[in-house]
């Protein structure tokens, strides 16, 4: 586990990478999870970005609408149907948008989690190049090989796709009850 020290307090790489999302096909930070690595209020940075404004683009940083922050909740098991507090919808920073926060955000902790943050972004790109390195290798090898082998290329990429849609239900189900009732008589 890579641990940066930030300030009094060590802030771990997996915390970081933990608050970013992908949101309309893009890695993205919300506002409260950047407020609190940046260890202020949500609204004391709300409101240096709304001092700010010209700096942040829709490319840069744009809001949720109800349904993103209602798949956000699911995705995360929280059953808030609240804001948490706030009486607006969260803002999602692009890593472009929490580079310019660097500027606006000038305090020595600020800076420093900017910096880490940046390399928490860096290290997902080096992954998703990675798994494309890796796909692409998986279809030349495919390629090389016969039929024979298909089955082998099928089961890989099954492992390799996302994980939607294979939901496996937790607990037993009333036909898996009966089942392990009859196996132990």
């Amino acid at each position: 586990m890579a641990i940066q020290k930030v300030g009094d307090r060590a802030i771990p790489a997996e915390r970081i990478e933990s608050c970013i999302y992908l949101i309309r096909g893009q890695k993205v930070i919300l506002d409260s999870d950047l407020a609190a690595l940046y260890g202020v209020e949500t609204k004391v940075l709300k409101r240096a970005v709304r001092r700010n404004r010209e700096r942040f683009p829709a490319d840069f940083m744009f809001p949720l609408n109800n349904q993103e922050l209602m798949r956000l909740r699911c995705q995360n098991g929280t059953s808030k149907t609240g804001r948490g507090g706030s009486r607006y919808l969260p803002y999602a920073f692009t890593e472009q948008g929490v580079a310019m926060l660097s500027g606006v955000l000038t305090s020595s902790r600020a800076i420093k989690v900017n910096v880490e943050i940046m390399r928490a972004f860096v290290r997902l790109r080096k992954i998703l190049a990675s798994h494309a390195e890796l796909a692409r290798k998986l279809e030349e090898l495919e390629k090389k090989y016969d039929s024979q082998f298909k089955v082998v290329f099928d089961a890989i990429r099954q492992l390799m796709a996302p994980g939607e849609g294979q939901e496996k239900k937790i607990g037993f189900q009333l036909k898996e009850k009966r089942a392990a009732y009859r196996s132990r008589r």
